[in-house]
């Protein structure tokens, strides 16, 4: 499985980098700063505001953050980070925001909300969700019958997610769930000995393993999902989304941040050890160790959603059929997905 996200990562990779004009102008091929590529002044470089979730979307984002602070990136980018996603929502449908990473579900509630004024621009980040306990008895989805789970990301696709996959092996209605503010809540609340059996995303389940308190990591839930749905729909966890308006009137540039960011998620999932000190600089993790432990199971990609829209929609039609307002009401229509073809008119290569 792990093989397969990086073949997909690297072949969205390669579909952002190399994307041409109609004319046949390829984008700069030059990596960030390089000197085979003259930028304008940083200032005069087109404002973007993104907004990202911490933990492994701005895992992801982490080396983008960077260049932009040693001003080589494409774009002049001001990243704000927030730990859930009713904080992002309000300020990208009001147009603070032009950029942000989401849960895939929540993505197609603002899209229905807005009347299609936001797009699904990327998959981010596919399965990221463990069960840990100090139960030894817990060893499987099964073994959660009967038990109080506590859990994270209420309203958005962990919650979803987890009454589906409870649901599929019908014992819903015999495990009891409860849910924390956000995912650093529910790990205070580890500490405080207050929960046996969590639900948690990376990093977060290494930052809790580390504590050494006596819990395990017993079920990936990413498995018990393709379980449920006999292995036919990708676990589409995370996303990136856009406003359509800022999109139209600045195709170039999120073409450059799509380019920027399959780059930025290159880089961190091959140079472990120097994306761990970033990351850590930032503090989308507590310590560079625990990023560096957490990486390789946080699934970070970088899809285009135009290439895997079928996946997507089949993923917001398992999530609808289970319930409606997971995504809004209704499964959004094939407008969701911000065509990167439709920008590419817009391709130019810097003088």
């Amino acid at each position: 499985m792990k093989k397969l996200f990086a073949a997909l990562t690297l072949l969205t990779v390669l579909l952002f980098v190399g994307c041409t004009s109609p004319q046949g102008t390829a984008t700069p091929e030059a990596t960030p700063g390089s000197t085979a590529q003259t930028l304008p002044p940083y200032e005069q470089r087109t404002q973007v505001n993104i907004a990202i979730l911490n933990g492994p979307t701005g895992m992801g984002a982490s080396k983008l953050m960077k260049d932009n602070d040693d001003k080589v990136s494409l774009n002049r980018y001001s990243f704000s980070q927030y730990s859930a996603p009713t904080d992002i929502m309000p300020l990208l449908i009001n147009g603070e925001l032009d950029i942000a990473a989401l849960p895939t579900n929540v993505a197609a509630t603002i899209y229905n909300k807005t009347k299609g004024k936001v797009k699904l621009l990327a998959l981010n980040t596919l399965g990221v969700l463990y069960v840990l306990s100090k139960d030894a008895t817990i060893d499987s989805v099964e073994d959660l019958k009967g038990k109080t789970v506590y859990s994270s990301g209420q309203g958005s696709t962990p919650e979803y997610a987890l009454d589906y996959i409870l649901s599929q092996n019908g014992i819903k209605d015999e495990v009891t769930v409860e849910y924390a503010a956000d995912h650093a809540s529910l790990v205070a609340m580890c500490v405080a000995g207050q929960a046996d059996t969590v639900v948690l995303p990376e990093p977060f389940v290494t930052t809790l393993l580390s504590k050494d308190l006596g819990y395990k990591n017993v079920i990936d839930l990413n498995k018990a999902w393709d379980e449920a749905c006999d292995g036919t729909k990708i676990f589409s966890m995370g996303c990136i989304v856009v406003r359509d308006e800022f999109a139209k009137q600045n195709p170039q540039a999120v073409l450059d941040f799509c380019k920027e960011y399959a780059q930025s998620v290159e880089y961190v999932n091959t140079n472990v050890d120097a994306a761990a000190e970033i990351i850590a600089g930032y503090k989308i993790v507590a310590s560079a160790e625990l990023a560096k432990k957490a990486i390789p199971n946080c699934n970070i990609v970088c899809i285009s959603a135009e290439e895997k829209s079928a996946n997507i929609f089949d993923f917001l039609k398992t999530l609808h059929e289970y319930n409606p307002q997971s995504v809004g009401g209704a499964v959004p229509d094939k407008n969701l997905i911000c065509k990167l073809s439709d920008l590419k008119f817009a391709v130019t290569v810097f003088e």
